[in-house]
């Protein structure tokens, strides 16, 4: 694979769609200078990936990050089209597949991102799956997040992840998180309550099954949804997307509810990833990665 790695030690990967997608056009840069110095403030090395010009890139410099963040459209990357985008020297802003396989190539062991995606709601009804759980049944790096987002099919997700052999563990819960929700109704494998053993079972556990590892980190309760909140946001937010579909719908599903929320939702978002940084960045400087 052709990239430029310029992730030194303790790196921690950070993924670009979440600054192209994940937030309202303009605060992209904001937001990764704010991840970066969290990150730094750990020990660590924050490591921004994605596509520049065809090239994977681990470890993006910020002129790099804001011409991709000025362009009009970029392409979502992930494991599946990657190698498009690359072989057409396009830029692409990677979702969990694609900067779970970047990081791997790079050697960065620890990715810290909002919350992974998952089974889309309607399953029984056509195959919707994202990517994100196969890669973590492939590559071996310990995702930090908070769950998988709360729009999708959560007990079908964790399910998934079951099935495909990924260790899920809590620090500090023994509940599954859905993103802007504490308690996704499931349960996780294992609950880690000190940073230092979490990291030291992270490294041993990826070297032994060169798999990935999910760290359930939940949002703050201070910062969460109520849940009747929530199934009132997500209700109309679903009516105004109406026939989205494939790539399409998570970003759209969630500026929705940016707006159905009154910008709630777009806060409690920039919570949790704050807070995946700081515990990813902790481990990183544990795990020596």
């Amino acid at each position: 694979m052709e990239m430029i790695n310029r992730a030194g030690l303790n790196a921690v990967g950070l993924e670009t769609t979440l600054l192209v997608h994940g937030v309202p056009r303009g605060q992209g840069e904001r937001l990764a200078r704010e991840l970066s110095e969290i990150v730094r403030e750990a020990g660590a090395m924050p490591a921004f990936v994605g596509i520049f010009h065809g090239r994977g890139v681990v470890g993006m410099d910020f002129n790099e990050l804001n011409e991709v963040l000025l362009e009009e459209h970029i392409e979502k990357a992930n494991s599946a089209n990657m190698g498009v985008l690359m072989h057409r020297g396009q830029h692409g802003a990677t979702t969990v597949s694609a900067t779970m396989e970047l990081c791997a190539a790079a050697g960065v062991r620890v990715f810290a991102t909002g919350g992974i995606g998952g089974v889309h709601k309607g399953y029984g009804e056509r195959w919707d799956v994202s990517s994100d759980l196969a890669a973590l049944a492939r590559f071996p790096v310990a995702v930090v997040a908070s769950g998988v987002k709360s729009l999708l099919d959560v007990t079908a997700t964790r399910e998934v992840l079951e099935t495909l052999g990924v260790p899920v563990v809590g620090f500090r819960t023994e509940r599954f998180p859905a993103f802007y929700l504490r308690d996704g109704g499931c349960s996780v494998d294992a609950v880690f309550g000190d940073e230092g053993e979490l990291a030291r079972y992270l490294a041993a556990e990826l070297r032994r099954t060169g798999r990935g590892i999910l760290v359930a980190n939940p949002i703050a309760e201070s910062d969460e949804i109520a849940r009747r909140d929530w199934d009132r946001w997500i209700a109309e937010a679903e009516k105004r997307v109406g026939g989205a579909d494939g790539r399409n719908v998570t970003p759209r599903l969630l500026a929705a509810l940016h707006e159905v929320s009154g910008g709630a939702t777009l806060r409690a978002n920039l919570a949790l990833v704050r807070g995946n940084a700081k515990l990813a960045g902790a481990l990183a400087v544990t795990m020596g990665s």
